[in-house]
């Protein structure tokens, strides 16, 4: 009884020493007037400054539609950019709201480091980048190879989990950044860069010869990717969460940032009106407004908006949509119904 005694206790002062970064972080975002979003350090397509200086990508547009959410305006945020190190640290520490950096949904990070996963905003996998001169049809045909490594993440795990059951043998070189592995590789100091594919295909648009590089078509580990937030704020937690639900319905009942207008005027669909705050519950449940969704639709898009523009054909990665097409559409995207 004692020992049983003894652990409560310990317990209950770990939850009073982390309360005070953990609660609240709604009224905080709103009180503060700006979401402040952890990013990467620059991967086109997910999340990478243009010329201009303007943020932009998959990730990104998680951001925005949080901060639609919650001000009405996508404008809104302050984007952090992270480093692998860094930002499990930072989102710990308070220094941001929401990490949305392309982040691998593990046990692990999931249930040891006191965050929540709030979705799955991109289902990746690693794969390899190698230069088309060496002839390399296969990860099979790597033995013995040099790799460009991006450190801090799950890509150095998963490869020597991969070379040992396929009893092969590497070497690696480990970089801090995304852009370091790349420079590396297109410097010769590597024969292939492994790191989740979307990412292989991204950095091949920073070489100075993209085409003498090839990604393989091999995929060795499941990388779902999505926004993290701290444990023990349920509040807010489901606004991130719900935010990143509403871009998805909204494609499924094919409302877009063009004809959101009309559908919210004309739709006698119940799930649309529903989706716009037409009907039931509204905001209230999240402590938002009643037009939180209409908003993320209207600046933002929904899901299938936001991927052609950002990684899809419409940009320069064209990368299809796989399994991130919606459940009906052949992909694995599903959101629960908003009701």
């Amino acid at each position: 009884m004692k020992k049983y005694i003894l652990s409560s206790l310990v317990t209950f002062l770990f939850l009073l020493s982390v309360a005070p970064i953990m609660a609240g972080t709604l009224d905080e975002v709103k009180k503060r007037g700006t979401l402040v979003c952890g990013v990467s350090t620059g991967l086109p397509g997910f999340s990478a400054t243009d010329e201009k200086g303007h943020w932009k990508g998959l990730d990104v547009d998680g951001c925005r539609a949080i901060a639609a959410a919650v001000f009405g305006d996508a404008k809104k945020v302050k984007y952090v950019p992270l480093n692998a190190k860094e930002r499990f640290t930072a989102l710990q520490s308070g220094e941001i709201d929401v990490l949305v950096r392309g982040t691998t949904w593990t046990k692990h990070r999931d249930t040891a480091l006191g965050l929540n996963f709030a979705g799955v905003n991109y289902y990746d996998g690693q794969g390899f980048m190698v230069s088309k001169k060496l002839g390399v049809k296969s990860a099979k045909d790597l033995d013995g190879a040099i790799f460009c490594i991006h450190a801090g993440t799950t890509t150095e795990l998963n490869l020597a989990d991969y070379f040992s059951k396929n009893n092969m043998r590497y070497e690696a070189i480990v970089f801090d950044t995304h852009d370091q592995a790349a420079r590396g590789f297109e410097a010769g100091r590597c024969d292939c860069l492994t790191s989740d594919q979307s990412q292989l295909y991204a950095l091949r648009t920073h070489l100075s010869k993209p085409y003498n590089a090839v990604v393989l078509k091999e995929v060795i580990s499941k990388e779902p990717l999505g926004p993290v937030v701290r444990q023990g704020d349920d509040p807010w937690f489901n606004v991130v969460r719900w935010a990143f639900f509403a871009m998805i319905n909204a494609e499924e009942l094919r409302v877009t940032s063009a004809n959101v207008d009309a559908m919210r005027r004309d739709s006698k669909n119940p799930d649309v009106q529903r989706l716009l705050g037409l009907d039931g519950d509204k905001g209230k449940s999240l402590g938002l407004s009643e037009d939180w969704s209409y908003q993320i639709i209207k600046q933002v898009g929904n899901y299938a908006e936001s991927f052609e523009r950002n990684v899809g054909k419409g940009s320069t990665l064209k990368i299809k949509r796989g399994l991130n097409a919606l459940w009906k559409d052949g992909g694995i995207l599903y959101a629960p119904p908003m009701r």
